[in-house]
């Protein structure tokens, strides 16, 4: 992991950066916009799937517009063959608000990915590196024998824990590549391995969009609806063409399977939004618990009546 910024170039009294978290179609980029125009600041993305250049409307990356209009960092700078990860990200964004900080500007990073907020704010256990033959062969497990065949190899090398706790294929396989390559439990390294914050907490300005449930169905739809558009399904039809496999990132982004699906005829467009929505929907309510259970502390903004010029004062 890179040094600490709390070590970095002296911070002048008034210098901060602003953090925005939130769940998915709750309003994240227009707010760093918002703020980015306000502040002369320039926005770092902390989504995991907006790093991806595949996907700009299937992830809803900003635009081309308004990358020309603010500075945007880390949006579509890895190709959908890439398995990226939150350590990975954690020794990227450093370097990104420093050089933020050396033009004179304000960093706002803004993104659904409560674990690089984390990382930067409390630290992260950082793991070891995983060799090639090793990720492949734990990605064929999981491709042949998926959760429960994960799982059962998990309990053979002596990893309980992540065999009991976790249910989710990426995490899952994550655990099966760690004690595979170090003979060693994901929840050992994770016990020893804690890095100290990346970000000196008094510099920080953390806010979480909190939105009425009923209002951010409501926008999920309506995303569902752009991402069923013919330019969203062009970048799926595009990405499935380069043959990667499924336990990529990249390809288990939420509309890929979906969208594939209706362009292979397995179901009809209204169908294809229902679906589309739903998983949106179970996607943004894990997110909202996520943050509830993990960043307490953050201050909440309901993004569901606008935020006004005023309001954007009393962010700043």
């Amino acid at each position: 992991m890179e040094a600490s910024l709390e070590g970095s170039r002296r911070w002048a009294e008034d210098e901060r950066v602003v953090l925005i978290a939130g769940p998915t179609a709750s309003g994240k980029s227009a707010l760093a916009l918002s703020l980015a125009r306000k502040l002369d600041g320039v926005i770092i993305n902390a989504d995991s799937m907006q790093l991806y250049e595949d996907l700009r409307l299937v992830s809803a990356r900003p635009s081309t517009e308004e990358e020309t209009e603010v500075p945007h960092r880390l949006y579509g700078v890895l190709p959908a063959s890439t398995a990226f990860s939150t350590g990975d990200w954690l020794r990227l964004a450093p370097g990104e608000i420093e050089a933020v900080r050396a033009a004179g500007k304000t960093a706002i990073l803004v993104g659904g990915t409560g674990l690089y907020f984390k990382g930067l704010t409390e630290g992260f256990a950082e793991m070891p590196a995983i060799p090639d033959k090793v990720r492949r062969d734990a990605r064929q497990l999981a491709d042949v024998g998926g959760v429960e065949g994960i799982k059962a190899r998990l309990l053979d090398l002596g990893d309980r824990d992540a065999a009991s706790g976790l249910n989710d294929p990426q995490r899952l396989t994550r655990a099966l590549e760690v004690i595979m390559a170090t003979g060693k439990p994901l929840s050992a390294w994770q016990r020893e391995a804690q890095s100290a914050p990346l970000l000196p907490e008094a510099k920080c300005q953390r806010y979480v969009l909190a939105p009425p449930r009923p209002w951010l169905h409501q926008r999920i739809e309506q995303r569902a609806r752009m991402m069923l558009s013919q330019e969203g399904c062009e970048e799926v039809r595009a990405l499935r063409a380069k043959g990667l496999s499924t336990r990529l990132p990249a390809m288990r982004a939420i509309g890929v399977a979906e969208i594939g699906a209706y362009l292979d005829g397995k179901f009809d467009y209204q169908e294809a939004v229902h679906r589309l929505t739903v998983a949106t929907r179970q996607y943004a309510k894990r997110q909202e618990t996520w943050f509830r259970n993990q960043m307490p502390d953050w201050q909440r903004i309901d993004p569901s009546n606008g935020i006004s010029t005023d309001d954007l004062e009393k962010l700043t």
